[in-house]
């Protein structure tokens, strides 16, 4: 049965709403670290915190929609989601912030569920391409109102205003959840994990404080050392209990099915660092180039122009070239981007940064569509739930970790380099070290890889 129109528009609603929130902040994060009297690179825990709780939870929302019903968690979510941004709009410390937007994920991670699983298990490989363009294509237009929309009230109202606009969307969206989604749950759903959720909330919990406890001054090695350990232990019982359980809350065992596996591995590398330079942007255009925030998002959303502009020609790439070379080309070609955002100062021309981030966008998007197109390829029917939970927690955490990565290696940099912009250069320049370690994975993929989905052929190519 084809997923109902209307209700597939409102998960994608839903997906715009999140995206709207986790990137509208950006441009405002120096107002709010003068408003709170801390470090601008300290206000990334208030992004890394909701993408983390994201990922944590998501396996835990599908049993969630099992147990109560997809109907029941989703108006659920959009209300805890509503609330809590109104406690983030009212924050008056770091920490509350950083509470507040815990919370914010917790409403985040329980939408997810019905969302893309809906649309997978509805839809026949043949039109799975298609099917996830239809669901993301309204979430596109976010990225590209967020920076300036995040800009001008930054830059003519308060920053507290970026969270009030969730409201009216929150209400729109319960009130049309009431109408168009159903689902009951499970009369007799498996029970939830509880020690796998502990132990990898535990391991992820303590890789961020870890990174979080790195400083340009001042920075306890014990501390980090620590987190460090923890971290590591945490992970390795939750491995050997993952792979040992007999409902686990995130089925390792998919990882078999090699173009999926891949796709975790080079794939959330990818997204880890791509999400960083949406963060990244906005802190050099305004610290280091003097820009307001108005200025700042306005640039920034060439980077996203460039993520719309490309998505029409991302399937017929993929069908004519193949999903593995278009990865490939696509890595190479993110390299050298990388190159070129290392090269930016204050001098560089305005027409020039927007060039560059138009392009850096129009890469972006054939990399996030091809990686998501190519994971559920060779996935059984019988095991979809399972690859898409173990997949969208993981690129979800990638994203999370990935500001909290950028915001180390800028402040690992500043302190040894003769200019503020200097600083951003070498972070740009290891990001793009990492991006070649993508290649390595994705010539490991078979020549066919992704076929199915992209009905790419030998004659086409």
């Amino acid at each position: 049965m084809p997923v109902p129109r209307g209700a597939a528009l409102l998960v994608a609603g839903a997906f715009f709403m999140e995206i709207l929130d986790a990137t509208i902040i950006t441009p405002a994060i120096p107002l709010v670290a003068a408003s709170f009297d801390v470090d601008p690179i300290d206000v990334n825990l208030a992004i890394t915190a909701y993408l983390v709780t994201v990922a944590v939870l998501i396996p835990a929302s599908g049993w969630l929609s099992d147990r109560l019903g997809t109907r029941r968690v989703f108006i659920t979510a959009i209300a805890v989601f509503t609330l809590a941004s109104i406690g983030c709009a009212a924050s008056v410390s770091l920490p509350m912030l950083v509470a507040m937007r815990i919370v914010q994920g917790i409403g985040g991670a329980l939408m997810v569920p019905v969302g893309r699983l809906l649309v997978l298990r509805s839809t026949a490989k043949v039109d799975l391409v298609r099917a996830i363009a239809l669901l993301t294509w309204p979430a596109l237009m976010a990225p590209v109102v967020a920076p300036v929309l995040g800009g001008a009230i930054a830059t003519y109202g308060s920053w507290r205003w970026i969270f009030i606009v969730n409201i009216p969307l929150g209400i729109i969206g319960f009130l049309l959840a009431l109408k168009l989604i159903r689902g009951e749950g499970h009369v007799n759903p498996v029970p939830l994990d509880w020690r796998g959720m502990a132990a990898l909330g535990t391991g992820i919990a303590a890789t961020l404080i870890a990174l979080e406890g790195i400083r340009v001054q001042g920075t306890n090695w014990a501390h980090v050392a620590a987190g460090g350990a923890v971290a590591a232990t945490a992970m390795t019982v939750a491995v050997w209990h993952l792979m040992r359980y007999r409902y686990p809350l995130v089925e390792l065992r998919v990882l078999r099915v090699r173009t999926l596996r891949i796709t975790v591995s080079a794939g959330s590398l990818y997204r880890l660092v791509i999400t960083a330079v949406p963060f990244l942007l906005p802190l050099q255009f305004q610290l280091t180039f003097g820009w307001t925030p108005l200025v700042a998002g306005a640039l920034v959303t060439a980077l996203f122009a460039g993520n719309i502009a490309i998505k029409p020609l991302t399937t017929p790439l993929m069908r004519r070239y193949g999903i593995r070379r278009v990865l490939l080309v696509n890595g190479v070609l993110s390299v050298g981007c990388f190159g070129m955002l290392a090269t930016l100062d204050v001098t560089t021309p305005v027409a020039v940064i927007a060039l560059i981030l138009f392009v850096s966008g129009a890469l972006r998007s054939i990399g996030f569509t091809a990686y998501n197109s190519v994971a559920f390829a060779d996935v059984d029917a019988a095991e979809l739930a399972h690859a898409n939970t173990l997949n969208a927690a993981v690129q979800e955490l990638a994203a999370g970790i990935g500001i909290a990565v950028a915001a180390v290696l800028l402040g690992a940099f500043t302190p040894i380099s003769h200019t503020a912009s200097q600083a951003y250069s070498w972070t740009y320049a290891t990001l793009g070290l990492l991006i070649a370690v993508t290649l390595i994975e994705t010539l490991r993929l078979p020549r066919e890889a992704g076929d199915a989905v992209s009905r790419h052929t030998d004659e086409a190519s």
